[in-house]
């Protein structure tokens, strides 16, 4: 498929997929027709098997700076809910996606940008990179997971203080409260997510899987339920070929060749 306002590349060679917001002139703001774009090439690159996955924003001033305000500003309470289902389906299917997400975050992340970052397994700023959720000072909060996702990554305290002053906190500051994983000089940046995005590709993609499936347990259950997931995670996973030749690779101490 092609849309307008997004782009989905894969490449055939790593597995590594990239959906990126096409909206450079307007920061990549989000409109209803992008984020049903971002749905559509989301499902296309999971039907596609697809290892690792980028999700960025067009152009070096903007990740995505947000929701259109402009259609927002006059939405009725039912239509204010239809276009909060469609964000968190988005991020839902971010979060969900059964390989490795990153956000390659090079410029502004506000708003339902920050959102759709924390949904991702990793995010990676450019130094240049400005995070916050600042929907309060348009008298609203954020809508799309920010008020869930947030905390479980900064800790309560943190995601209030970003929430309730709508803070804008650079990418050194971002790293240091755990917003983002990476901070990498604004010249290096397009190599830095190409090599991570790649690294992850090569893993074995079952085990991967599982990892992902575990950790995401940690956080949405109770740590009994989390701890019978991993015990069927790993147990699962013998008699794979990745397991397989990653244990006789190491025994036989040569690099491991997985599928």
């Amino acid at each position: 498929m092609t849309w307008d306002t997004i782009t989905l590349d894969t490449d055939d060679d790593t597995g590594v997929a990239t959906v990126t917001v096409d909206r450079p002139e307007q920061l990549n703001a989000l409109t209803v027709d992008t984020l049903e774009a971002v749905e559509e090439a989301l499902a296309e690159a999971e039907a596609a098997g697809v290892r690792a996955l980028v999700l960025a924003g067009a152009g070096d001033e903007a990740f995505v700076a947000g929701a259109d305000i402009s259609y927002m500003a006059e939405l009725s309470t039912p239509e204010a809910q239809a276009y909060a289902e469609l964000g968190h389906r988005v991020a839902d299917a971010i979060e969900s996606f059964p390989a490795p997400t990153v956000a390659a975050i090079d410029g502004y992340a506000f708003g339902g940008g920050c959102e759709l970052a924390l949904a991702c397994d990793l995010r990676v700023a450019a130094e240049r990179a400005v995070i916050g959720q600042t929907e309060i000072d348009l008298g609203i909060i954020p809508g799309w997971g920010g008020t869930q996702r947030l905390p479980d990554l900064v800790g309560d305290e943190t995601a209030k203080r970003l929430v309730f002053l709508g803070e804008r906190i650079e990418a050194s500051e971002a790293a240091e409260v755990g917003l983002v994983g990476e901070v990498v000089p604004d010249d290096a940046f397009d190599d830095r997510i190409d090599e991570l995005a790649g690294e992850l590709a090569a893993k074995p993609a079952f085990a991967t899987r599982a990892a992902k499936e575990a950790l995401d347990a940690a956080r949405d259950g109770s740590q009994a339920d989390g701890l019978a997931l991993e015990r069927r995670a790993w147990s699962g996973l013998f008699g794979t070929h990745d397991q397989r030749e990653g244990m006789a690779a190491f025994l036989e101490k040569r690099e491991p060749e997985f599928e």
